[in-house]
């Protein structure tokens, strides 16, 4: 058994003590029009997570995004890319919105990074320079932490203090 397939067994264990009505996962084809909306590959740890956990619905807080349709991965993305463009806050290219936390801020993972960097969008401080934070250093990393309830999420909801988060320097640079 690969590192991969025992932590995305742990998350779809989580993912089904959470809520036993998470969607069923999505096949290839679902995946391939994704990358050629997208115009680049999900990193393959998502892809096997839309595939085997789940098309949204798991992981912590307020859940995945689903992959494909209306208020999707892929449509957030694009209308992002869309609506911001040429301004000072342009998403940054590769930077997939895979949930959100609320109040605009959203869980992105780098797909052009080589681990999957998950990155917090937080815009309330109202500086583009100062809204995108190292959330965890890989997705694998970001799963462990949701089916552990070692993510920032579980001490922000706790009233704890937790380890702040490094700037992400890229944004402007890929936007």
């Amino acid at each position: 058994m690969t590192d991969d397939t025992e932590l995305l067994t742990r998350v779809a264990h989580r993912a089904a003590e959470d809520d036993p009505d998470v969607p069923p996962g999505v096949d290839a084809a679902a995946i391939e029009t994704a990358r050629t909306r997208l115009g680049f590959a999900l990193p393959d740890l998502l892809a096997a997570a839309y595939r085997q956990v789940g098309d949204g619905g798991f992981g912590p807080e307020e859940c995945l995004l689903p992959l494909n349709g209306e208020g999707s991965v892929v449509s957030t993305y694009l209308d992002f890319r869309e609506t911001y463009a040429g301004s000072e806050w342009a998403w940054p290219e590769g930077v997939l919105p895979i949930m959100t936390w609320g109040c605009g801020m959203y869980a992105c993972v780098d797909c052009r990074s080589d681990d999957a960097t998950v990155l917090l969008f937080e815009p309330n401080p109202g500086d583009p320079d100062l809204a995108w934070y190292v959330d965890a250093p890989s997705l694998a990393a970001w799963f462990t932490h949701y089916v552990e309830d070692t993510g920032w999420w579980v001490a922000a909801e706790r009233g704890e203090d937790f380890e702040p988060m490094a700037p992400w320097p890229h944004a402007s640079a890929r936007a």
